[in-house]
């Protein structure tokens, strides 16, 4: 069984979605890596918490959760690479979808085109596919979205995926995931937070502008160095 944990990061040009398959034989392992990198961080940082969120966003910006180190910028970078690292040694998977959101918008202009369900179905074909290879099956674990109707809404179009198969032209019938799509607060799963600080550096990566600041871009690929060999697939579709 591949435990397969969803999350999103977006800017006003892209949505990102990536997909962390974890095979359930690695999910403890994992689980207790990244809670080692949070409590060895709390050695140094006493007035950290030991349950703090490994958020992308908020560890880069020294908020929330992280707000006892906003002056540590270099303290917060390693902890992101040290998390990065344990998502590295295990043997996972990683799938990022995305697609640029004006383009979408202007090719179903009229049309209440929704770039989370676009960019999820994408995803479930490209995890789908990927069970498949490796003869496995999938349950999908997401981050909770704001809205409970979004909840329904994802889980309907699933059904629908293995009724009738997705739309496009690499459409497919969903044979590989099972049960239904199922939503837990990232507050609450390591492995959310694993996928939820991948995807939200890749969104960074993709969104840096060209006269951005060339220390933040060689920290930023640095950190992406350390799990590229993770990464089975990524693309953004330009409608």
């Amino acid at each position: 069984m591949l435990l397969t944990y969803v999350d999103e990061s977006y800017s006003k040009q892209s949505y990102y979605i990536a997909a962390l398959l974890c095979p359930e034989n690695e999910a403890l392992s994992l689980t207790r890596a990244l809670d080692d990198v949070v409590q060895s961080t709390v050695v140094s940082f006493p007035e950290l918490s030991p349950e703090a969120e490994l958020h992308g966003y908020d560890l880069f910006q020294g908020k929330r959760d992280w707000t006892p180190l906003t002056r540590q910028v270099r303290a917060r970078i390693d902890v992101y690479g040290n998390a990065f690292q344990a998502i590295a040694d295990h043997d996972v998977r990683v799938i990022i979808r995305g697609v640029d959101i004006p383009k979408l918008c202007e090719r179903y202009r009229g049309v209440a085109a929704d770039p989370h369900s676009v960019v999820l179905t994408h995803l479930l074909e490209r995890v789908d596919e990927y069970a498949e290879r490796a003869g496995e099956l999938a349950l999908v674990i997401a981050d909770e979205p704001g809205r409970h109707d979004h909840q329904l809404q994802y889980r309907a179009d699933l059904l629908r995926y293995r009724r009738q198969g997705t739309w496009g032209y690499r459409g497919r019938m969903i044979t590989r995931i099972v049960d239904t799509l199922h939503f837990a607060p990232s507050s609450a799963s390591r492995l959310v937070q694993a996928v939820d600080l991948i995807v939200f550096m890749h969104n960074r990566i993709e969104s840096t502008e060209p006269d951005a600041d060339g220390r933040a871009v060689a920290i930023n690929e640095a950190l992406w160095r350390r799990i590229e060999k993770r990464i089975e697939h990524q693309y953004c579709w330009h409608p």
